[in-house]
């Protein structure tokens, strides 16, 4: 936001041989010269700087002040020469350095930047704008912690700095300090309130804090600043959507994309929001929006594949999945591996293929059915999953061997995530691989937990009504115990599938006995299958207990939330 390029005190440097008239013309257009360039005639400035050199080649003055104008031209070779001839003629003026470093930031040669910022520095150890450019660069070349320095040290120099506390927030932010980046956000606020820029970056840093109120407040004052700042629209947008403001929401969207329609973000956040509200058709309408203007968006592709999976339209809604190794923050890594990904249509006949789960234990549990039907294509199946589902699917049908994650793993020829396998078999609504079973548990410990349950007297309802509070999503995919409770009719028995109970739902089931409660029995999926097998019915949530049910064919009832995930 501040001006890169210093200017010197005019030390006048001309050659001694020059006339009295030439020395006057040079002084006279040299002042001239400085008041043009200082009131922003740039055109004029270098043209009369120009003058001064076809009179004094050698003009110290005029070398490294055209030098700093034309390294903001494409002409940044020009300016490189101009000022190493100004530093020939004297290398004690740490103005000159500081252009030097610009000149070479714009050249991308950022080491030498760095070094002709620290010589200007070393001249003049409390040069403001040398160690702000410094904080630049290092900006630029992805390293923070140096910048920040530069940065305290600008605003150690200067407590009024607009900003170094701009860029110094900026910094913090980026370091996910958002509580010191809000403090140089109120700092520069101060300094300058009606700077939209600085709203909204305060609004950014209230919501890495999650004060999401405050956060809307901040981008709804940068809005009054500046009405027509489309981005600060979008991420107002966020932050209504976060706060359940679906309409408000829509609507901030809206505005951003009338004013200025090429941010392809816009669209794609639109579309998400479309798709929550479950107007589907519109999202993905938004979606092409979004992949028009960049076709290829990581968020867009991949927000249009969820989508297309959720309305069913699986085939090309399995090709736009595969965006999920891509994504910023991927759900799980990709993995190095050398051999060749699976696509379907390499030959498997006496192939090994690994198989491996990538997500959680849910879609290891859902998506491991496609095994049988790759042994099928001849191959000797070696599959890799989470170590707490390896005994029960030790006897899936099609695997040759098992492993768990992070185990040593054999020689195989090919490699396939489990969830990229629907796309490998061109898998559609009409061809799901759904045989009414496709894991079976030990009779053994069915045996024993029938034993453990008594005498049925009534049916049998397994219960699951929270997930992992980890997930991400857990606000819709969790319950509370209490709330479900007088939703149950009493003609069943019921019976906790839970390994995990929170702390509310303990004392829940303390105080109501009549709903059995074998946490402490349940050590890892086998034991979890095996009291699935002795339900008539298994009523839960999005969790990996409902696909465990119903790929053991029991009958499975998913209380799902209004905004559904397409499994």
């Amino acid at each position: 936001m501040c001006e890169k390029f210093g200017s010197s005190v005019l030390v006048k440097k001309t050659a001694s041989d020059l006339s009295a008239a030439q020395k006057n013309e040079i002084s006279s257009t040299l002042q001239n010269a400085f008041k043009q360039h200082q009131q922003g005639d740039i055109v004029l400035a270098r043209a009369l700087y120009e003058k001064i050199l076809t009179i004094n080649p050698d003009h110290f003055d005029a070398l490294q002040l055209l030098g700093a104008i034309i390294a903001q031209t494409p002409d940044k070779f020009d300016a490189h020469e101009l000022i190493q001839h100004a530093l020939e003629i004297d290398q004690s003026n740490p103005v000159v350095f500081n252009n030097l470093g610009n000149v070479l930031n714009e050249l991308q040669r950022y080491d030498e930047s760095i070094d002709a910022y620290e010589r200007a520095i070393e001249i003049r150890p409390d040069y403001v704008l040398a160690h702000f450019n410094l904080g630049g660069i290092y900006k630029k070349i992805k390293q923070p912690e140096l910048a920040l320095a530069c940065y305290d040290r600008v605003i150690e120099l200067d407590p009024e700095h607009l900003d170094g506390y701009y860029n110094r927030g900026g910094i913090l932010k980026e370091l996910n300090q958002h509580e010191r980046a809000l403090e140089d956000y109120d700092q520069a606020i101060r300094l300058k309130p009606q700077n939209f820029l600085l709203h909204s970056n305060r609004g950014a840093a209230l919501h890495g804090l999650n004060r999401l109120k405050e956060a809307l407040a901040s981008y709804d004052q940068a809005i009054t600043v500046k009405p027509d700042a489309a981005e600060v629209l979008l991420n107002r947008g966020v932050i209504l959507k976060e706060l359940m403001q679906h309409e408000l929401a829509l609507k901030s969207y809206d505005r951003a994309i009338a004013i200025k329609p090429e941010i392809s973000e816009a669209h794609s956040n639109r579309g998400v929001l479309l798709q929550e509200l479950g107007r589907h058709h519109e999202a993905l309408e938004s979606y092409e929006s979004a992949i028009k203007l960049k076709p290829d968006s990581v968020e867009a592709n991949w927000n249009k594949a969820l989508s297309l999976l959720l309305t069913g339209q699986l085939e090309k809604g399995w090709e736009l999945y595969e965006y999920r190794w891509s994504r910023a923050v991927p759900s799980s890594p990709l993995r190095g591996f050398k051999q060749p990904l699976w696509r379907g249509h390499q030959s498997l006949a006496d192939k090994t293929i690994l198989l491996y789960g990538e997500q959680g234990f849910g879609d290891s549990l859902q998506f491991c059915r496609y095994v049988k039907y790759v042994a099928q294509r001849g191959a000797r199946v070696v599959l890799e999953v989470p170590r707490p589902l390896v005994n029960l699917l030790a006897k899936l049908e099609g695997v040759w061997k098992i492993f768990a994650t992070g185990d040593a793993l054999p020689d195989f020829d090919y490699q396939c995530p489990l969830m990229s396998l629907p796309y490998a078999f061109k898998t559609n609504l009409n061809n799901i691989p759904s045989p009414q079973a496709y894991l079976k548990s030990d009779p053994r410990k069915i045996a024993s937990w029938n034993e453990l349950l008594g005498e049925k007297i009534k049916p049998r309802i397994g219960l699951v009504w929270s997930g992992s509070a980890a997930h991400k999503n857990d606000v819709n995919h969790s319950i509370v115990l209490d709330e479900l409770l007088p939703n149950l009719p009493r003609q069943f028995q019921y019976v906790s599938l839970q390994k995990e109970v929170r702390a509310p739902d303990l004392v829940t089931l303390e105080n109501n006995p009549e709903i059995l409660n074998f946490s402490e029995h349940i050590l890892d999926f086998t034991d979890t299958a095996a009291l699935v097998e002795c339900m008539d019915l298994v009523l839960t949530v999005d969790t990996s207990v409902a696909h465990l049910s119903a790929a053991l064919g029991k009958a499975t009832w998913i209380m799902l939330p209004f905004v559904k995930d397409w499994r």
